[in-house]
Order: C-alpha cells, then structure tokens, then sequence
C-alpha cells in the first residue's frame, strides 16, 4: 500500500440534531423517510420516565402508528435482538426509532440488521458483515454517555457464551440522531456518573488509538475538556440545563471520535467484564480505566500528555513517569468525585475467572487498536490489579 492511501481517513457520522427540544423532529423524519408503520424500541425504565409515550404521541399527531418494543435488557441480549425483528416483520413496520441509552439503541441496530437479512443476529458479529441496507434508523438518546446514536457499533450480549461480542460497520451508524439534552433529565445520579465516564472513557481511548487522525483528534479532545469541566457539577446538579447540554455534547463529541478511532484495551476488557457479570458498561470502564492507562502510557507518552493538559493537569517541567502518576491520579480523584470507586472484586470478580475474562478480551476488535500491543498475560496482569 502506497504511503499516501495508508494517510487516508474515513469519518463517518448520522444526520444529527442537537438541542433542547430536537426530539419532536421525530415525526418529521420518520415521513421523509416515507415510513407508514415504526417499530418503537425502548425499556422499561425509559418508559416509566414518560419518553416513549411523548415520542408515539409525537408520532400519532402525524399520522404514523407504532408498535412497542420495550422487551430490552440492560445489556441487550441476541434473543431479545431476534424477538424485536420479529414483532418489525409481523406488524409490517418500515422504519425503526429507539428512545432510551445504549441498551435499546444497540438492540434497535440489531433488530435493523436480522429485519433486512432474515438469520440470526449471531451471524453478523465482527466488521463489515452486513451486506444489504437496513431499515433507517431513527435515534433519541436519553443518557449522555454511549452515543450509539453517533456510532458504527452494535454491542450485543448472548448469554449462552456468557459474552459480549460487537458488530461494527457503518451500515448500523443511525440515520438521524436528535440528540436532545432535556431528555436526559431523567437519569439518576449514578446513571448519569456511569456514562459520563463511558464518555470520557471513549474520548481519551479514540485519541491514543492507533485509528487515531485530525478528523478524530479534535472532537476526542473537545470531549475530554467538556466532560472533566461539568461532569462532577452535573452529578451533583441534575436538574441544571446548561450542565446537562455541555456534558451530551461532550459525549457526543466522543462518539464522533470513537466511532471513526476505534478504541482500546478498556472497552475490549469491559465487553468482556460486561457480558461475564451482566454489569453496567460504563462501570466496567470506570473499573479498569486508570489500570489500562497505566499500562498503555509508556507506548504513546507524547499522546497521553496531551490528554493529561486536557484534563487541566499542568505537566510543565514533569518526566514522563511524573505525567503518568498525575494522570491516574486525576482520573481516580474524579471517579471518585461522581461517586465510581468499586474495584472489580467487588462487583464479584475472582482471580479465578481471569482467563476467561482475558481470552474473550482478546477476541474484541477493540483491542486490536490500542496503543501498546497487548498479550494474553498483559490482559490478564491489568485484570489481576484492577481486582
């Protein structure tokens, strides 16, 4: 390959509205993409805070019916992906919007890809499976913090393996994102702290990627100043608009970089974690963060001093092992500060299941882009220490 093709960057992003009352856009492009009948994904939790009602009736006023598909876990499982493409079929439905975190969103992604092609979601894991055009996707996020609203991901749990396993290709990069900052009002503190730092996570994973470029570069950065500026304001200040708005835009920011950097060993680790234990996503990350920037420094310092004077971190006169310690420190200090301080161990992790957790660890396409190359032992030594 010829120096100037290996260059080359592809930035890949959805149509995206971003602002307080952008969720009523729902109807507007569900009939510019001609659908006569939504397929509604959400949960359960989505629907006691009254988002799935106020986008069907946002729906209904526009003439366009929908059928309810709130059947979706935490982490979404591959029967729940097949049980929604099914409802899709049966009811004749055209288009799919999901309202609600990462958990519908990558179901709805799913549902999108076994609706076109009929098989299992199973048969769509790894990069580049997909080979016809999925339903348009239509995307109301309620947390700041996945953006599987911006990004090329589907992360699908199948229990029978205990894992999680991706799917990546720009086919599932939703059509529309309205990305309105007043829907997440509705998170609790701790929701709101675990995808914040997801955000964060995805930010300062994306700028050290080896995908890393200038078309990710400045959004990965942008993010990290937002988010370390008002995540701890926003924890202790939820109903605060302006916060709310600088923290999803910040999260946004990072999903525009990792969708098109990829990501590292934290998110490869934390699948693996998240489809061992059924734990949040965002607390996995929050679990191994400081213990994979630790190990990867030493592979990109110039990289990760960057990211610690984006974090306010004043690094003047300070070797790299200096710049190293301050940077775990901080990030550790701001876990703390949102209330994010378990260690694996306790959310039940034993010494024993480590290589379960490092082999699958290794089979995420996440670890293929980070920054230092990484064995099984090394997985395996920064599970042992975030124990």
């Amino acid at each position: 390959m010829s120096h100037s093709i290996a260059q080359l960057r592809k930035f890949v992003a959805p149509e995206i509205i971003f602002g307080d009352g952008s969720r009523h856009a729902v109807a507007n492009y569900a009939q510019t993409f001609g659908a006569d009948k939504i397929l509604l994904v959400s949960d359960l939790g989505v629907l006691a805070a009254g988002w799935v009602d106020e986008v069907e009736a946002d729906l209904a006023a526009a003439g366009i019916p929908c059928q309810r598909f709130l059947q979706v876990s935490p982490n979404p499982r591959a029967e729940e992906v097949m049980a929604g493409a099914r409802v899709y079929r049966d009811h004749g439905c055209s288009a799919i919007v999901a309202v609600g975190g990462g958990s519908p969103m990558d179901c709805a992604k799913g549902i999108g890809i076994v609706a076109a092609h009929d098989g299992h979601i199973l048969d769509f894991e790894g990069v580049d499976t997909i080979r016809v055009p999925i339903p348009p996707l239509i995307f109301i996020p309620s947390t700041a913090g996945t953006s599987a609203d911006v990004s090329q991901f589907a992360i699908i749990s199948d229990p029978l393996r205990r894992m999680k396993f991706s799917i990546v290709s720009k086919a599932v990069v939703p059509d529309v994102s309205l990305i309105d900052p007043q829907v997440t009002l509705t998170m609790d503190p701790f929701l709101t702290a675990c995808t914040g730092v997801d955000a964060l996570v995805h930010a300062i994973e994306a700028f050290v990627s080896t995908g890393s470029g200038p078309l990710t570069d400045s959004h990965a950065l942008e993010a990290m100043r937002l988010i370390n500026g008002h995540l701890e304001a926003l924890v202790a200040n939820p109903q605060d608009g302006e916060l709310r708005a600088q923290v999803m835009l910040g999260s946004m920011q990072a999903g525009l970089a990792f969708s098109n950097a990829i990501l590292g060993a934290v998110h490869a680790m934390s699948h693996s974690l998240g489809g061992f234990l059924d734990l949040p996503h965002g607390l996995c990350n929050s679990m191994l963060l400081e213990h994979v920037v630790a190990f990867n420094f030493e592979a990109a310092p110039e990289r990760f001093t960057r990211v610690a004077e984006t974090l306010g971190i004043d690094c003047r006169g300070l070797g790299p092992r200096q710049v190293r310690q301050r940077l775990i420190d901080h990030l550790v200090a701001l876990k703390r500060a949102v209330g994010l301080n378990g260690t694996l161990g306790s959310a039940g992790v034993r010494i024993g299941d480590v290589p379960f957790l490092t082999e699958h660890a290794m089979e995420d396409p996440c670890i293929l882009t980070n920054p230092r190359r990484s064995c099984e032992r090394d997985v395996a030594v920064v599970y042992e220490e975030a124990l």
